[in-house]
This record gives C-alpha cells, sequence and structure tokens, in this order.
C-alpha cells in the first residue's frame, strides 16, 4: 500500500519471496520470521573483529551478520558498511562508549542497518532514533535488571548473555540467565524475542538454546575463528588451539588500554604471559601504566599474543579450526537439527 511504512527490520518483497522459496529454510523461530532469515544465528558484533566482510557472509549464509561498531571510529564503520555489499547487515555498538560519540548513530542509521545492537549500557537514550529509523532494536543483558530496562525502552530483541561469553560480559551463567530473560520478556513485553549467547560454538548449544525458550543465538567466539573475521591469524591459530579451562574474565585489558570500562564488566580473554603478570595485581598494573600501555600498544601491532589480549569465551573447545562464515553457519545448523532429531528420540524410550 502506497505510504504505508513498513516494519522495523522487515525485508522488502524481493527478499520476502527469495526466502520463501528457499526449501532449506529450518529451524522457524520467532527470530527468524521477524528478521526474513533463513537460520536463527545472529553474529555478535565484536569489536576488531566482525567487519562487514564477516557480517556479509553470515547474512549471504542465511543468518544476520552484525558489524562490530566498536569505540567509535566512523571512517572504519563506513569502509566495514562498504565492505558488507548490499547483504543486509546491522551493527552493535558499546553503549557507553557511543553515548560519548552519539553522532556515530546518526550515520549507521544512514546505512539502513536491519537492526541496531546495544551492549554494557543505558540503552534508553538511543532507543527513539533507532526506532525512528525502522531499524530493529537488540538490547544485550546480563541480567534481569537491565532485561527489565530494554523493554521498557522498547528492544525489539534480547540478548541474554552468559558469563561464558568471550570478550566483555557479566557475571551470570547462560542456562539459568536464558530461561529467566525469556519468563521475564514472556511477562512484560509478549512481542520482544530473546536469543541466548555465552558458550554457544556448535550446533548442540544452538539445540540448547532453543530449549531454554530463545528464538536462536548469538555467536562470537566461533565467528572469531573464521576465514572473514579481521582477528590476526595468530590470534585466531591461539583462539583453535585454546580450550575453555585456557579462559578467564579479567580488567587488566582495559586497564592497559586505558579504556573505561564500568567495573561490573570485565574481559574474557586467552591467558598468556600479560595477564598472568598483572591479573590480581592491578594497582601495580595502573601504576604502571605509561610503560605498559605503550608496551602492550607494540604488541598488538606486531601479533604478539603472548601480550596482547586473544578474546574468546569458554567454548573454545568446540573451536579447532578457522573455516568460512559460510561453512561455520551450515555446520551449526546440521548440528542443531541433528541433535534435535535426537533429543526427539528420547520421548520413545
Amino acid at each position: 500500500m502506497a505510504g504505508r511504512k513498513r516494519e522495523r527490520g522487515s525485508i522488502d518483497e524481493s527478499d520476502r519471496g527469495r526466502l520463501a522459496g528457499d526449501e532449506n529454510m529450518t529451524l522457524r523461530t520467532r527470530l527468524t520470521e521477524r528478521l526474513g532469515i533463513r537460520h536463527p544465528i545472529l553474529l555478535a558484533p565484536m569489536g576488531f573483529a566482525a567487519g562487514g566482510k564477516l557480517a556479509g557472509a553470515v547474512s549471504e549464509a542465511g543468518g544476520l551478520g552484525l558489524i562490530g561498531g566498536g569505540y567509535g571510529d566512523g571512517p572504519w564503520i563506513e569502509r566495514e558498511f562498504a565492505a558488507a555489499g548490499n547483504r543486509r547487515v546491522g551493527i552493535g555498538f558499546i553503549t557507553w562508549s557511543l553515548a560519548r560519540n552519539p553522532g556515530l548513530l546518526d550515520a549507521a542509521l544512514a546505512r539502513h542497518p536491519a537492526a541496531v545492537m546495544l551492549s554494557f549500557g543505558d540503552p534508553a537514550p538511543f532507543a527513539p532514533a533507532i526506532k525512528a529509523a525502522w531499524a530493529l532494536l537488540i538490547c544485550q543483558v546480563q541480567n534481569a535488571a537491565q532485561a527489565r530496562a530494554a523493554l521498557d525502552c522498547g528492544a525489539d530483541i534480547l540478548v541474554a548473555q552468559g558469563t561464558e561469553a568471550g570478550g566483555h560480559g557479566g557475571a551470570r551463567a547462560t542456562l539459568p540467565l536464558v530461561p529467566a530473560i525469556v519468563d521475564l520478556a514472556a511477562a512484560r513485553a509478549a512481542d520482544a524475542i530473546v536469543v541466548a549467547a555465552g558458550g554457544i560454538a556448535d550446533g548442540r548449544g544452538l539445540a540448547a538454546a532453543l530449549m531454554l525458550g530463545a528464538a536462536g543465538a548469538l555467536i562470537g567466539t566461533r565467528f572469531y575463528a573464521s576465514v572473514e573475521s579481521l582477528a590476526h591469524e595468530k590470534a585466531k591459530a591461539r583462539l583453535a588451539a585454546a580450550s575453555g579451562e585456557d579462559t578467564l574474565r579479567t580488567a587488566t585489558v582495559d586497564i592497559v588500554r586505558r579504556l573505561d570500562w564500568p567495573r561490573e564488566f570485565s574481559a574474557r580473554v586467552l591467558r598468556n604471559d600479560f595477564v598472568e603478570r598483572w591479573h590480581g595485581q592491578e594497582a601495580a598494573l595502573t601504576a604502571a601504566i605509561d610503560r605498559e600501555s605503550e608496551r602492550y600498544r607494540q604488541a598488538a601491532e606486531r601479533g604478539d599474543f603472548a601480550t596482547a589480549a586473544v578474546f574468546g569465551g569458554e567454548a573454545a573447545d568446540l573451536v579447532t579450526d578457522a573455516p568460512p562464515a559460510a561453512e561455520i553457519v551450515a555446520r551449526l545448523i546440521q548440528e542443531a537439527e541433528a541433535a534435535l532429531r535426537e533429543g526427539a528420540a528420547l520421548l520413545a524410550l
């Protein structure tokens, strides 16, 4: 109908026709229906790893890719939207950092993203602009209070992120957090969709998320080690060789990078010489910040990951290679389907 506004995050008729004719569309959920995607998979908007090429590849494979807006580099964001080509993608921002440069949101919305994800801060100041641009508002939350605040400002999708996740996060574990957020959302905003995150790197994790009541999964660590990821090749190799026991949550990598992260959010990274030296010695690290910050910066530039951080979650055990993103998506769906079939077979026992 002429002049009628489309639903936030909706697809156009040509996309809808293409998807309707896709005989391989499986695992239909509220997320796939709302976003018009084939598979209930979202790419976590990992700063410095989830660029336009990776986001575009995940979208092309049937999920929805989210570009990692990081700490707010406008020209970089523009380049990465360009790198996504004509693929339908979204973008994610670190909310407390976006508050220091809110013009970045206007620039991103001018690229007509399918969705904008806000994490680690109050989404309320930015929700009206996102909704006015007819993009879906995704809010990542780590506890019930954050979920209630996100729903109060009109979040379309909640990402319930457990502490197992790589990168920054909170203290709640994925398994109990997800159904708690599902129940909360159902009681407060029936139209809101919940997606699980944290410790999900294969199809068994995706299937488990669906059984917990989530409509899909937001996945980071598995895509960090992919062909299209912007992460350093040495970092991908270290992640592929690591296990969950090799990770920990720490503030050291934020202190040394002079990033003023809210205290409730620490970063899960792989253990290395730098972390082993300074974790638990944060006051001493702060006192030596001038020397250590420069040493860390140089290490990151040359790919020295005995010092520089590799961000990865407890699902590192399940990451053993770095294939193309499309192959990762295909594996996730095949494995999830197999797990769900095997689970259903238990009812016949």
